[in-house]
């Protein structure tokens, strides 16, 4: 018997977990060097029961359908810095939860030591750009009002699904960003 489902998640995975890592295949699917994806996570049940035609469109009449829908939003503005958008969200009530998957620039922990002092976010991101240890990866981050936090991390030297990291503290300040959008 498998331990990975036929959309290829892990099955003992919680449904927070499942939905970011369905979003990181959808990406994936996308290719790189893609601007950010934000997504609202509705309640598949809940989605079902007060929408049967939009669940049905989407596929999700299924007894099999995953505890979260991820449901793509609108291209995120160009030019405007991605801590000023998400401070600009507001979900409605019919939201449980919401998820970003954004590419960057990161070096290892062993780089920290080697940071030139001075550098303003410009100076810092082409620094990063040019040093020989930079990863590209991509992020993916989801939390729910009720405070669940899970992310995903996919390298692109190693992108394959069988290759992401997954945990609910690896992009702490992106969850703390996201969270806030929840916040009255």
């Amino acid at each position: 018997m498998s331990n990975v489902s036929s959309s290829g998640t892990p099955m003992a995975a919680s449904p927070l977990t499942r939905a970011v890592l369905e979003i990181d295949e959808y990406a994936s699917g996308l290719g790189w060097d893609r601007p950010a994806r934000l997504f609202a996570l509705v309640d598949t049940a809940r989605l079902r029961a007060k929408e049967p035609g939009l669940a049905s469109q989407l596929g999700l009449a299924g007894a099999e359908a995953a505890a979260f829908t991820p449901i793509e939003q609108e291209e995120l503005p160009k030019g405007k810095a991605l801590d000023e958008f998400l401070g600009t969200i507001a979900w409605p009530d019919a939201v449980a939860g919401c998820a970003l998957t954004v590419e960057r620039l990161m070096l290892p922990p062993s780089a920290e030591a080697s940071v030139p002092d001075g550098l303003d976010q410009a100076g810092l991101a082409k620094w990063v750009a040019r040093h020989p240890d930079r990863q590209e990866v991509r992020m993916t981050v989801a939390v729910l009002r009720d405070g669940a936090r899970e992310a995903a991390i996919r390298l692109r030297e190693k992108d394959s699904p069988n290759e992401v990291l997954t945990g609910p503290d690896l992009v702490p300040g992106l969850a703390d960003a996201l969270a806030a959008t929840f916040e009255v």
